[in-house]
């Protein structure tokens, strides 16, 4: 699960955009077919699985940024262009941190800085995930008034745009299963009102893992699903701490529900120690396997071992193409995406 930063903030600013935003980038963008969002259009759920806007299975695979609050200075033009050409990704999911510093501290910046990022992934053909980081306290109704207003503007905003996919509680915790429901079916109605055909992303119980780090399994779920439709429920793991239980528990799940790997890193579950490649790639195979979209943890200089650049990359601006600045899960995150080319 996502741990913050120890010692580091970094405040964002505060400036009113609304629906009126500026261009972001003086960049060009690449040609609009080329792009995943160019070649898919608007994505549906069919079934149990992502498909693009012609009923074909889509597989996203990207990168999430970490909290907004400490690492917005690691995207800029240069890394997201970066992210979009040179990993050749098809997805930025963008962490905004409710608790631990983020959104309850400055509502209006912090919105404010989400549409600016789902507009940068717009000019370059990303789809970009909203992601409503709740990670403290574990129970999302702590936050549903929040919540509310937030995919109320947020929806409203980006209705006409064909990328956008709504997370809308990150990693739930020590609530049961019918908690989260209620919670999302509260929220979803007002994301619908206002953009109808975006994926909705729900997350699951015992930080997001279909129940399994808490004593559960995904039948819960199937037992009661979120009454809504073109909904996904997430799944989120670290390789080094979740092994072969957690990933015939995913096995399991990815026959009965639809699903999508919200965040996943090859480390603990902290983020941090060392990586276990071999777990991560039997996940990687399974979800090749089901057609299930992934994004990693996380686009930053963190110094953790989750994070993909070295320490000092963000602050210097760079470079962000190729190699040199990585780490070693940045080194094997980035050589899976380019293997897939766009989704």
């Amino acid at each position: 699960m996502a741990h913050p930063p120890t010692g580091r903030s970094r405040s964002l600013r505060g400036a009113l955009l609304g629906a009126l935003l500026l261009p972001l980038s003086l960049t060009a963008p690449a040609e609009a077919s080329a792009t995943p969002v160019g070649t898919h259009g608007q994505l549906q759920v069919c079934g149990l699985k992502l498909c693009d806007e012609g009923g074909n299975t889509v597989q996203l695979r990207g990168m999430s940024s970490h909290g907004l609050q400490w690492y917005d200075h690691c995207l800029t033009d240069g890394s997201l262009d970066a992210l979009a050409t040179d990993w050749k990704a098809d997805v930025l999911r963008v962490s905004m941190y409710i608790q631990e510093g983020g959104y309850e501290t400055d509502p209006r910046g912090f919105t404010d800085r989400v549409h600016e990022l789902v507009e940068e992934a717009t000019e370059r053909g990303l789809y970009v995930i909203v992601d409503w980081h709740m990670l403290t306290p574990g129970d999302p109704m702590y936050n549903l008034d929040r919540a509310l207003a937030f995919f109320s503007e947020m929806a409203q905003v980006h209705a006409d745009k064909d990328n956008v996919l709504y997370e809308i509680a990150n990693e739930p915790s020590y609530v049961d299963w019918g908690t989260i429901k209620g919670y999302a079916e509260q929220v979803i109605p007002v994301i619908r009102d206002r953009d109808p055909e975006a994926v909705v992303l729900v997350g699951t119980r015992g930080w997001s893992s279909l129940g399994l780090s808490q004593g559960g399994d995904h039948t819960e779920i199937t037992a009661d699903p979120v009454d809504a439709d073109n909904i996904m429920y997430t799944f989120h793991f670290y390789a080094a701490t979740h092994g072969n239980y957690h990933r015939e528990g995913f096995r399991a799940a990815a026959r009965e529900l639809p699903l999508f790997v919200t965040e996943f890193g090859t480390q603990e579950a902290t983020g941090d120690g060392p990586d276990d490649f071999a777990s991560a790639q039997a996940y990687l195979d399974l979800m090749e396997e089901e057609q299930i979209s992934w994004v990693n943890w996380n686009f930053s200089d963190d110094f953790r071992s989750g994070a993909v650049f070295e320490p000092g990359t963000c602050h210097a601006g760079g470079p962000w193409t190729g190699e040199d600045v990585l780490k070693p899960a940045g080194e094997w995150v980035r050589d899976r995406i380019r293997e897939a080319g766009t989704a």
